[in-house]
Order: C-alpha cells, then sequence, then structure tokens
C-alpha cells in the first residue's frame, strides 16, 4: 500500500475513533459513515472515483466499529437515492426493510461499494437513524442521524484531502425550566 493510502487509513481510523469515544457508542448502535473517494484524492465529488482509496477507508471503518461492536451503516451517493449498506443483522434488528440494489464505484460510489464488498452479509436500506455520523467530504450524512443531532468537531480536521464533519445525537431535552435532565 502506497504512503498516501496509509495516511488516509491511518486519518480514517483516527476520526472515526474518536467519534465512537465522543458519542459514547454502545454495542449495537448505528455509526453512519459518508465519503467521497473524490473529495479524499481532493478533486471535485464524484469527478475520480477511487476504488483503492474507498477500500482503505472501509478497511478503518470496520475495524474500528467490529472493535467495538457498533453496526456500520454506509450511504451510498445520489444515484442510490443516498441508502445505505448495513449488514443484515443491522436490518433486522432495527427492522429496516431492505432494498434490491446494490452499489457500484458509478452508482452508490467507490466507498459504498468498497462495504458491500467487505461485509460478511450486505444489504441496502433507504433510510437509517444513527446514533452519530462522519462525513469525508461533505457528503451530507445528517439526514441519516436521529434528532437531536449535535455537532462535533474531530481533531482530525481531513481525510486526504476531504473536509471532515461529524454527529452525535442526544435525548430530546422535554419539560421548560423545572425539568430535571439527566444529560
Amino acid at each position: 500500500m502506497d504512503d498516501k493510502l496509509l495516511q488516509i487509513k491511518q486519518q480514517a481510523t483516527d476520526v472515526i475513533e474518536e467519534i465512537i469515544k465522543e458519542a459514547a457508542m454502545r454495542p449495537g448502535q448505528i455509526l453512519v459513515l459518508g465519503a467521497s473517494s473524490s473529495e479524499i484524492l481532493g478533486k471535485h465529488i464524484g469527478r475520480a472515483t477511487s476504488p483503492d482509496v474507498g477500500r482503505v477507508v472501509i478497511e478503518a471503518a470496520l475495524a474500528a466499529t467490529r472493535a467495538t461492536d457498533i453496526f456500520l451503516a454506509v450511504q451510498c451517493c445520489e444515484h442510490l437515492n443516498r441508502a445505505l449498506v448495513v449488514e443484515v443483522a443491522c436490518a433486522e434488528a432495527y427492522l429496516y426493510d431492505t432494498v434490491s440494489a446494490r452499489p457500484v464505484p458509478q452508482a452508490g460510489g467507490a466507498v459504498a461499494t468498497a462495504a458491500y464488498d467487505a461485509m460478511q452479509n450486505p444489504a441496502l436500506i433507504e433510510h437509517i437513524d444513527a446514533h452519530a455520523g462522519v462525513d469525508f467530504g461533505d457528503t451530507n450524512i445528517g439526514m441519516h442521524v436521529k434528532f437531536v443531532q449535535v455537532p462535533f468537531r474531530p481533531t482530525t480536521k481531513k481525510v486526504g484531502d476531504a473536509h471532515v464533519t461529524a454527529l452525535r445525537s442526544r435525548p430530546r431535552l422535554i419539560g421548560g425550566e423545572r425539568a430535571q435532565y439527566t444529560t
């Protein structure tokens, strides 16, 4: 593996491990990942799809989520309506309906394709309510993170050349000024 790919893999690992810790994720919860291999390479989103970049990002993501027993959900690009690649076990645990499609580099993206190829029993679902999420290249994962979303600024600001953003969720605060909150 060349130095650039090793650097991307390490940066992805650092960000994903940090959001898992920051969000205090527990086993069985869901982390959504959105990533543009083109943006990671410093190109315009969708214009320089790289299966090699997709593979190293997914290697990092799966290592971090499997080590903590967290489900990984990987967002596809708009050509698959931002559907998500998950393990069938995740879809079944959360009662998500699967759809009959699979990502490929030009319809779904390199990262989602790599996830589909690397997961043990992959499936595609249309929507998810993840507990936290991370985004490499401004692919807009917010629609997939549970309400209430709280922005998180990871220490690592870029993966490759892609801007990194992250979200965690928290329970809603209800009841007004006399309520006593637990978080």
